[in-house]
This record gives structure tokens, sequence and C-alpha cells, in this order.
């Protein structure tokens, strides 16, 4: 048995494909089986597989229902959480999303799922992306004020439905954690967020995050160890659609 977990398979069988880097980069190339390949030379029945977001480029439930079976038909036990681009899921109908495919697939926002004596806590999360406007050597000129403050207000959103699922977690009497968001859990000026020290206050051993695509890209957030923290991403073209082993 062990732990796995990669991000953002944009999949897209019953609706457009709206990314120009999935249209023109090589990693994207018929991703969808060289990462059903890659599962199955991997996982096995008891192994868990948890999706950190973006999993469909469907807007409507009827229009990921392929995208679904997909991820169905892969191996071992699959666990998702919400990510920015999935318009299917509404925070508030995660429940509902649990009941309808209970025994298949389990929805991971604002609550919990166990691993063993771990439980594995997450949100969607977000940070301020930008805009800003950085001089030739990096130093801040400024930047989009209205943006900052409507990411303010989705931080704090996402904070409170990460502090949910913690305290889930905590009543059930979990005391060891890992963590999932599909942002990242800071942005390039950051050196820590309301995400990284809520992940330190109750303990958590691993934050896995996903989002962030391009190689001059991944860099922009926190990777490796800090604070007692190890961070992970895990976006599928960073990993080059090879899930991410977290825990035996």
């Amino acid at each position: 048995m062990a732990l796995y977990a990669i991000g953002d398979l944009h999949l897209h069988f019953q609706s457009p494909l709206k990314s120009q880097r999935q249209m023109r980069e090589r990693v994207w190339k018929n991703h969808e089986e060289v990462f059903r390949r890659n599962c199955e030379a991997l996982l096995t029945p008891e192994d868990t597989l948890v999706l950190v977001g973006d999993h469909s480029w469907g807007r409507k439930m009827e229009e990921c229902e392929e995208d679904f079976r997909y991820i169905e038909s892969l191996p071992g036990r699959k666990i998702l959480v919400r990510g920015n681009h999935d318009m299917f899921w509404d925070a508030g109908k995660t429940e509902e999303l649990n009941r309808r495919f209970a025994g298949r697939l389990s929805f991971l926002q604002g609550n919990f799922c166990s691993y063993g004596d771990f439980a594995l806590v997450g949100t969607k999360g977000a940070c301020f992306e930008g805009p800003f406007w950085l001089d030739r050597r990096g130093r801040i000129l400024g930047w989009d004020e209205e943006a900052e403050a409507r990411a303010k207000k989705l931080v704090e959103r996402e904070l409170a439905r990460l502090r949910d699922s913690f305290e889930a977690a905590r009543a059930a009497g979990f005391r060891r954690f890992l963590c999932f968001l599909h942002y990242p859990p800071t942005n390039i000026l950051e050196e820590d967020s309301g995400f990284t020290r809520m992940a330190e206050e109750y303990g958590a051993e691993q934050l896995i995050y996903a989002h962030i695509h391009g190689e001059n890209r991944f860099g922009d957030s926190i990777l490796g160890e800090k604070n007692g923290v190890r961070y992970r991403l895990v976006s599928g073209d960073y990993r080059k659609w090879q899930p991410d082993k977290l825990l035996d």
C-alpha cells in the first residue's frame, strides 16, 4: 500500500482544449495515455492516488463524464482536490459529489480523508499571482492593488476551509497530517503565508501543491524542507506524468 499524488490532468474528452500550452508543448502530447501507462505500471489496487486539482476543462458535470470515467479507470483509490479550473465543482456541493461518486471517487474540500494514521486535509487554496511589475533586476516596481485585494479575500476564505479540514480530522482523533492545495502555498514575492503558517501550526508533515506550469515557473514557490514541513510540487508537466510517491 502506498500514497501517490499528481495534479493538473486538464482532461478534455468532451470539452474544448483551452490552453495554448497544452497545444504546443511536447510534454503535453498524448499526456492522458502517458499518464495512464505510468499509473498502470506503478500503482496497485491497494494504493491511493490524490489528484491535486484541475481535473477537467468541462464547465458542467455533463461535460466531464468521460473525464471522470478515465479517472475512475486508473488503478487504486482516487481522491480529488478542487482546482481553479474545476468549474463543475461548486465548493458548497462537495458532500453532494461524495454521495454521487461514493465507492468510486472521494472529493477533498474542507473535509478529510484517512490514510493509515494520517489525515489527508485540503482545499483549493489561493495566492496573489499578479499582475505585479518587476524591473530587470527583479525589484518590485508596483502591482495591481485591486487584484491584490480580491486575492486577499480568496485567501481568507480558503484558509477558513483548510482550518475546517484540519479541525475535522483532529476531532476524529488524527494527529498526523498531510496537507493538499491546488495553488502553491506562496507566490514568488512571499517567504511564507497563511497556508504555510497553518501547516506549521497543525504539524503537517508535508504540503503538496500543483498549478505551476512551465520550467521557468517551477521554482515560484517553496520546494523541499522548511520549518519542519516538506513542500512538494506535483504538477503533471513538472512530474512528466509520473505520480509522486508520498508515503508507503
